[in-house]
């Protein structure tokens, strides 16, 4: 912080900021999920408008969970766009979508048992194949669900139990214990 020659009053002033700046980084800090704390910090600390500035705050508050009691509208999640079949596409753009989408899935276990799987089978399945792979890692909506149904944690709903999914979870078995720390090469 730069500060320059001040009144009293004037240091008070500045005084009573860094209390409302060091309540409001400890509700950050301790992630009360009740904005009434918040509040009362903030009334009790009367703050009058400062002639011309005289400190210069040189600090920056990030928080990493700021978004996580972000309550949605009715209690829902935000609309998650629906899976519209790309019937036009020719077969190696599929492939190339279809290797794309194995590899950037948002979750890392994911992305490695897919990208492993499509390096694998991908360039052998034929259009029944290509299709049934498509649904499977488009249509559900939580990754976490693939991944359940994948590996045997949860049974696998009748509409994603076909032979893709029965090569998938022959593959996550990895009976040739193969090492899948990272991602194939392109």
């Amino acid at each position: 912080m730069l500060c320059t020659e001040m009144s009293d009053k004037e240091f008070q002033q500045q005084f009573q900021c860094h209390i409302l700046e060091w309540n409001i980084f400890n509700f950050h800090r301790n992630k009360r999920s009740d904005m009434n704390n918040l509040i009362k910090s903030v009334v009790s600390v009367v703050v009058k408008p400062a002639s011309p500035v005289k400190c210069i705050s040189t600090t920056s508050m990030s928080f990493k969970d700021d978004f996580q009691n972000i309550v949605h509208p009715d209690g829902r999640e935000p609309n998650i766009p629906l899976y519209v079949e790309r019937n036009e596409e020719s077969r190696d753009v599929k492939k190339a979508r279809l290797l794309y989408q194995s590899r950037k899935r948002g979750m890392l276990e994911n992305g490695l048992l897919l990208s492993t799987f499509a390096k694998k089978y991908l360039s052998n399945f034929d259009d029944k194949q290509l299709q049934l792979y498509d649904r499977l890692i488009n249509l559900p909506t939580n990754d976490w669900d693939i991944f359940y149904w994948a590996t045997g944690a949860k049974p696998t709903p009748p509409e994603f139990n076909n032979e893709v999914m029965d090569l998938l979870k022959k593959h996550i078995k990895n009976e040739d214990r193969q090492a899948r720390i990272m991602q194939p090469e392109l």
